[in-house]
């Protein structure tokens, strides 16, 4: 499904303001859901860098990740599920990554549940390779995890 051509998509870094509307994009996505205060404790870290996708100016979906050297650690990605199917979360993906890339990373890794093919399409897509399996790495249902990495940032 396209965007509707009225729709005015934007991004900016997370704020105070947002943390509500991300919290509860959380919680309807995410089985284990990080807290408000996760998400009020990225407005102070100073390796965090988080995004929002603004459509008509509310949020729709938000993006994380933690720089840590020349690594992009990507913490978090989620698309409200009424804007889901759109190419939301690969817009938050190559914004992300290109944030990353200006603040001096290199390269970028994840964690993604084993038994989400969408999003490890997504990211395959986008030149990850799964390089490493986290067994039981999610606390709510024991879930193994994906390790992805992308050796290089793509340019532009």
């Amino acid at each position: 499904m396209a965007v509707e051509s009225s729709a005015i998509l934007r991004f900016e870094s997370l704020a105070a303001h947002h943390i509500k509307t991300v919290v509860e994009i959380e919680r309807t996505v995410h089985s284990a859901p990080w807290s408000e205060l996760s998400f009020t404790a990225e407005l102070k870290n100073p390796q965090s860098l988080f995004i929002v996708l603004l459509e008509n100016g509310r949020v729709i979906g938000y993006a994380g990740a933690w720089l840590i050297g020349d690594e992009s650690h990507i913490t978090n990605v989620a698309v409200h599920l009424d804007h889901r199917g759109r190419g939301h979360g690969r817009r938050l993906m190559v914004e992300l990554l290109k944030r990353s890339r200006e603040s001096g990373a290199a390269c970028a890794t994840l964690e993604v549940r084993a038994g989400n093919p969408v999003a490890i399409g997504l990211y395959e897509s986008m030149g990850f390779v799964a390089a490493a399996r986290r067994k039981g790495y999610y606390p709510d249902n024991k879930e193994d995890a994906v390790v992805m990495w992308l050796h290089e940032m793509p340019a532009g």
